[in-house]
């Protein structure tokens, strides 16, 4: 096998703390790279008296079955004992090829699939990390309204440059995509009421329902759904980047409060934000409902429209759409900061985090506007 100059050297870390030890491993281990090594780590590995043994593998760049399997020897030593062991840091490729190492090693014959077991087990893995998941979230959530608190106390602590940037960022540069996206949105809706309300006489009627669904809902969710797809993955994408480069940890050794430093900035610049981007959003939704209504066939006068459009669309439609958007600020903000801040050593964690980030995000905001539409259905609103 030709050598490859790019790849490094196998390098290794074994410590121990009580009767685990940890292998951190990084470099290439490959069947190429690994003969200088193979000796020394056999004896250092007998050396040690242990019960259990924790893989990071996380910073190796490449491996292959004859690197896994110098992995496993820990799992075995010359005695005959075997021993309990774990990936603690690693991609699935690499956990799967340890894990096929391993009972290599000890023995152990392929284990056979089980489909209802195996979905069973899958539902409870799932459900549990659901609730690791909500416990954590929550207290991401309490610790950053304690921090976001004192900093109000104390407004010269917060970074105002930074909330001016990432304004301009998630706002400012948002804002032609969220306006020309609501533009079409209220288009589809004017046409779709003038079709169906024409055929009962009543197009005129189509002013109520553009205004309604566009102030009250579309605008609002349209927008927040958005700003969760641009500006929530290249929160947790940011934050994640700086975790794999360590600057999160140098930031920590320095003394600076990650949550003044990364998440108060970001929350409150999405406060700013999306308030804004929503009032665009419905401003530019009236506007093309208005031109159907004008050039769509329908003779609805730019001057009947908005004569309608206040008599009939009280003004606190426009104040329940916007008073759910500080809601929906902090939703985006905290999430993609959370996931940003999970984030592990590879690359293969940043791309999975910034994915759930996403997601979560945009079923946060669907599910907190179903919960504000039930609150205001109750109280007749």
């Amino acid at each position: 096998m030709s050598s490859n100059s790019n790849s490094h050297p196998p390098e290794y870390e074994l410590s121990q703390s009580g009767r685990i030890i940890t292998f951190r491993a990084k470099g290439s281990w490959t069947l190429r790279d690994i003969g200088p090594i193979d000796e020394a780590l056999s004896q250092k590995l007998e050396a040690l008296d242990y019960d259990a043994v924790h893989y990071d593998v996380a910073d190796v760049s490449e491996l292959d079955t004859a690197g896994a399997y110098m992995f496993a020897r820990a799992v075995r030593t010359a005695s005959g004992e075997c021993h309990e062991w774990e990936v603690i840091a690693g991609s699935t490729g690499q956990r799967t090829l340890v894990q096929a190492a391993a009972d290599a090693v000890m023995g152990r014959p392929p284990e056979p699939t089980r489909q209802w077991y195996d979905s069973l087990t899958n539902m409870g893995r799932a459900s549990e990390r659901f609730f690791l998941e909500s416990i954590d979230t929550i207290a991401f959530i309490g610790q950053f309204f304690v921090v976001l608190f004192k900093m109000l106390l104390r407004p010269r602590t917060i970074r105002w440059k930074s909330v001016v940037a990432l304004t301009e960022e998630i706002g400012l540069n948002a804002a032609p995509i969220v306006m020309t996206l609501c533009f079409f949105i209220g288009a589809v809706i004017a046409y779709l009421g003038a079709n169906l309300l024409s055929t009962f006489g009543a197009s005129v009627f189509m002013v109520d329902l553009v205004g309604v669904s566009v102030l009250r809902e579309l605008a609002p969710i349209i927008t927040a759904i958005l700003i969760a797809g641009r500006s929530d993955s290249a929160f947790t994408a940011q934050i994640g980047a700086m975790k794999m480069r360590q600057e999160i940890d140098a930031m920590t050794v320095l003394g600076l409060d990650t949550f003044e430093v990364l998440v108060v900035p970001r929350a409150l610049a999405c406060l700013i934000s999306l308030p804004i981007l929503t009032f665009l959003g419905m401003m530019s939704g009236i506007f093309a409902g208005m031109l159907i209504a004008w050039l769509g066939g329908l003779d609805i006068s730019p001057i009947l429209f908005f004569a309608r459009l206040n008599e009939v669309v009280e003004l606190k439609q426009f104040w329940i759409g916007m008073a759910k958007t500080p809601f929906f600020a902090i939703i985006i903000a905290l999430i993609g900061c959370r996931q940003g801040l999970a984030v592990t050593g590879s690359v293969d964690s940043l791309g999975a985090r910034t994915t759930t980030s996403v997601v979560q995000a945009i079923f946060a905001v669907i599910a907190v506007d179903a919960v504000f539409a039930l609150f205001f259905f109750q109280m007749g609103i």
